[in-house]
């Protein structure tokens, strides 16, 4: 019944760039023919998990969870050091135990475990919006720098080829992801949001969704 935090602390790393910045791209509607009638509304295309492997400050965001993701992997070991302590000290007496002894014993270890389990679950609820916290003001800048591109040169939608599946042959010419790069990397740092503060959010001046592309990290495992 003992639980663990620990296994998926660090897809924090990889899954930062993982899927989260197409759903609204996609939404937006997407075809990749390479040429369109007169007056047609213009496309394009980006890899939106490249453009988040450009954001600035994204390593650090990924060293500031990995660091407070290692305090919660101390505090899940103490319950469980405490609990594993409390069931082995019960084995080793639960032979000298009166009946009324061992159901009084086995009512607490029950309880304590049912503790450990809340507790647990709660610490991976604070850590995924921690994650999503962290996230935030990077995908403030993906939405901007996609939108000021988007805009710069003139087309209606930019849709994501990151999702793979969804195209199966497209118009090189059409990719911009290189001038999202280019143009996201010139942009500050964002200020990281500490932790057990609530993040302001802005309205997007890009797609209103959370890009695709940049998946939501997974939550740690249990």
């Amino acid at each position: 019944m003992v639980m663990c935090i620990v296994r998926r602390a660090v897809v924090m790393v990889g899954m930062l760039a993982g899927t989260a910045v197409a759903a609204s791209l996609r939404a937006q509607g997407a075809s990749t023919q390479p040429s369109a009638p007169a007056g047609a509304q213009r496309m394009a295309y980006v890899n939106t998990q490249q453009i988040f492997e450009a954001v600035p400050g994204r390593a650090d965001a990924q060293a500031q969870f990995e660091k407070e993701m290692t305090a919660t992997r101390g505090t899940v070991q103490k319950l469980q050091d405490s609990l594993q302590t409390l069931q082995a000290a019960y084995a080793k007496e639960e032979a000298t135990l009166t009946p009324a002894q061992r159901d009084t014993r086995q009512k607490s270890l029950r309880e304590k475990a049912q503790s450990y389990q809340e507790r647990v679950q709660g610490l991976d609820e604070q850590m995924q919006q921690r994650q999503q916290e962290l996230m935030a003001p990077l995908m403030d800048q993906v939405r901007l720098a996609l939108d000021d591109v988007r805009q710069e040169l003139g087309y209606a939608f930019v849709f994501d080829i990151s999702a793979g599946q969804m195209i199966v042959s497209a118009d090189k010419n059409l990719d911009i992801t290189e001038r999202v790069v280019a143009k996201i990397r010139t942009m500050p740092k964002p200020t990281l949001p500490i932790a057990g503060t609530s993040t302001p959010t802005r309205p997007a001046a890009g797609p209103s969704a959370t890009p695709a592309g940049v998946a939501r990290p997974k939550p740690p495992t249990r």
